[in-house]
């Protein structure tokens, strides 16, 4: 599929459908299935949910952007409400297609089959008014985080703006900032609990309303995996703890020695540098300013530089904090015009430069592959994209010290490798801590967040909140907006970081090939399951025994020579 001119952010505008319109629209591509038009009916189709994939993301996008604006928040709500209706026509006629197995392989190939197998299990119209509180229950988490107007310093800060304060040299103002930063979770802790509560058991009972015994192995459909399970993860999972968590352990002990701090504490674990995290090279225009010549510079085709210059011009980017503004960061795209957008919130600390990287990788991706038909190719499955996000992150290096403050290129470096393995034993205990959780959905917030302490004791044995009772008591993942949002949505960074590092011990030795091959991945977008990208790209998968070992190996000796 093709796409013309990208019109300017602002003047962006898609037909609001509705189930009327949804209604017909389904029942012209029966009408051409009925006549015999196979192809015709899986144009249509593709154009059908092109349409409303657009208008939902620029919807959600805006309320992301403005979750107290009661206007964007009612068109939220009929979103959440029409996106049900939309799922069961689609459901519907995926059924219908995969009848015909052979004239539907024939044009979309035997892996979009595979998907739409997963995805006509995880529908039924009896879960139509769960799925609405499901979406209901997932904004209200995000906007009640949003909300936070936290006293520090003289102002009032939002969770985003408390960031640069917890990476303060002055350990007494980085203890404050966590402390203050966790009286607000404590203060919201039953609200916390509750919604978490209702989306477990909500989950719970429309998988079993879907003929799962718990809502694990719809979760694992919801996500799209085919070609691994739960066994593989927690396989995974296993060797992250033996390999990665205690170097992590050594890398925090040599931190308080050479700190002084005797022992690190939880709010030292954010300052990774002893001279201080090095600070972004100035303003946000002026990171845009030098991002464009670093994209520039790391693609001698040009593409991703021309591709950054078009995001900027034409304003497909939200990347300053504010109030009110949902936290975090994301790339979400419109399929209809091919082109993504990324959403951040920057603070004026190093997560600026990370977060500004990671995003630029989603969003290279979704515009190497916008052509790709249909559009289940636009997107891989988030362990893959996720490579592609975390990928860029590491092959930006030589080019980092532009973004950067004076002299910080190096110390940026090895922060960013030491925070990237530190995250590996993170990622596999949010992973690890939903399993339990669906495994036992009647446990009660007590023993959820008693199940918590006990993971973070297995894979960060070194944590000490010391006079922070509430993440002390178990409550950290609640923190973590995936628990509430997207469940089962979190290995995936783990996975990707493990392919990532070896883009990156690749291109320590041929830069030009590696981003050559990076560029080949996005360009695939999903048009194949998780490992087979990587097959192609020449990567190992994560799962495979070893992998893990080699690439921690080859960190541990570029940060201790």
């Amino acid at each position: 599929m093709k796409h013309d001119a990208i019109p300017p952010f602002e003047d962006l505008k898609f037909p609001r459908p509705t189930r009327e319109s949804l209604a017909g629209d389904y029942a012209t591509i029966n009408a051409l299935l009925d006549q015999g038009d196979h192809t015709g009916a899986l144009d249509a189709f593709d154009d059908v949910r092109r349409r409303f994939d657009s208008w939902a993301a620029l919807v959600h996008l805006q309320f992301s952007r403005n979750t107290a604006d009661e206007a964007v928040v009612a068109e939220r709500d009929h979103a959440d409400t029409l996106s049900p209706v939309a799922t069961e026509h689609e459901v519907a006629l995926k059924r219908r297609l995969l009848a015909e197995r052979s004239k539907l392989e024939a044009v979309v190939g035997p892996y979009i089959a595979q998907l739409w197998d997963a995805d006509i299990t995880t529908f039924d119209p009896r879960i139509v008014k769960d799925l609405e509180e499901e979406a209901r229950l997932s904004a209200e988490y995000t906007a009640l985080l949003a909300s936070a107007k936290i006293p520090f310093d003289g102002g009032e800060l939002n969770l985003s703006g408390l960031a640069p304060y917890q990476q303060s040299l002055d350990r007494e103002v980085r203890h404050a900032a966590e402390k203050a930063r966790w009286a607000f979770f404590e203060k919201h802790g039953p609200k916390l609990d509750d919604l978490f509560d209702r989306l477990v058991k909500l989950r719970t009972g429309m998988a079993k309303t879907l003929g799962f015994s718990t809502y694990t192995p719809l979760g694992y459909r919801r996500m799209r995996r085919t070609d691994y399970g739960p066994a593989e993860v927690a396989s995974f999972r296993d060797r992250i703890a033996l390999r990665v968590t205690p170097l992590v352990q050594s890398l925090l002990s040599h931190r308080a020695l050479e700190m002084g701090w005797g022992k690190a504490m939880a709010w030292d674990e954010a300052l990774i540098d002893p001279a201080g995290n090095p600070a972004p090279a100035g303003d946000y225009d002026l990171l845009i300013r030098r991002g464009q010549d670093m994209f520039d510079a790391l693609d001698p085709e040009g593409e991703m530089g021309r591709f950054f210059a078009q995001m900027v011009g034409e304003n497909y980017l939200d990347l300053k904090n504010r109030e009110s503004k949902a936290g975090g960061g994301f790339c979400t795209s419109f399929p209809t015009i091919g082109m993504p957008y990324i959403f951040a919130n920057f603070n004026g600390t190093h997560g600026d430069i990370g977060v500004f990287t990671h995003e630029m990788g989603h969003a290279f991706q979704n515009w190497k592959s916008r052509d790709l038909s249909p559009m289940d190719a636009l997107w891989p499955t988030m362990e893959a994209a996720e490579i592609h996000s975390m990928g860029l992150e590491f092959l930006t290096w030589p080019q980092i010290d532009r973004l950067v403050e004076d002299g910080g290129g190096d110390r940026y470096r090895r922060m960013h490798l030491i925070d990237s393995l530190s995250f590996l034993p993170y990622g596999a205990c949010v992973d690890h801590f939903q399993h339990e959780v669906y495994a036992r959905p009647d446990m009660t917030p007590q023993e959820r967040h008693a199940t918590w302490q006990r993971l973070e004791r297995r894979y960060m044995p070194w944590r000490d909140w010391g006079d922070l009772s509430y993440p002390a008591n178990g409550c950290r993942w609640q923190a973590q907006m995936h628990v509430y949002r997207s469940p089962f949505y979190y290995i995936d960074y783990t996975l990707a970081l493990t392919c990532a590092m070896q883009l990156w011990l690749r291109s320590r030795a041929d830069a030009p090939g590696t981003m050559a091959i990076y560029k080949e991945l996005c360009a695939a977008g999903g048009s194949k399951p998780f490992t087979a990208l990587l097959k192609d790209a020449g990567l190992v998968s994560p799962f495979q025994d070893g992998v893990l070992a080699e690439v921690v190996l080859e960190a541990e000796h570029v940060l201790f020579g």
